[in-house]
């Protein structure tokens, strides 16, 4: 299983909908609320370089994004194995060429 951090915040519609993905693939995951502590608020500035959005999803210290970018993942059908719950996909290097030029590169 892959580690996965969420940095939250209260009342974030978007959080919520992060946390429900990741529990619909059973997957356990480290909340990190902001705002609760200091060193939570300053390690969230260093690990997403000042991001001003939430959520922000790390899966085994990868920076992965927030809740748009892990639904991406889930679509391209990346998701799954990144958590560490299936293969990795076999990817055709036309699409991997295809991805590049398109800036999707997942």
């Amino acid at each position: 299983m892959a580690k996965v951090e969420l940095y939250t915040n209260r009342g974030c519609g978007a959080c919520v909908n992060a946390k429900r993905l990741l529990d619909s693939k059973k997957i356990d995951y480290e909340e990190k609320k902001l705002g609760s502590s200091r060193r939570i608020d300053a390690e969230f500035q260093i690990r997403t370089n000042g991001s001003k959005t939430i959520p922000q999803i790390f899966i085994d210290d990868e920076w992965i994004g927030g809740f748009e970018e892990l639904l991406k993942y889930d679509r391209a059908d990346e998701l799954d194995w990144r958590l560490g719950l299936s293969e990795r996909p076999q990817i055709s290097l036309f699409t991997r060429i295809l991805r590049i030029l398109t800036g999707k590169i997942y």
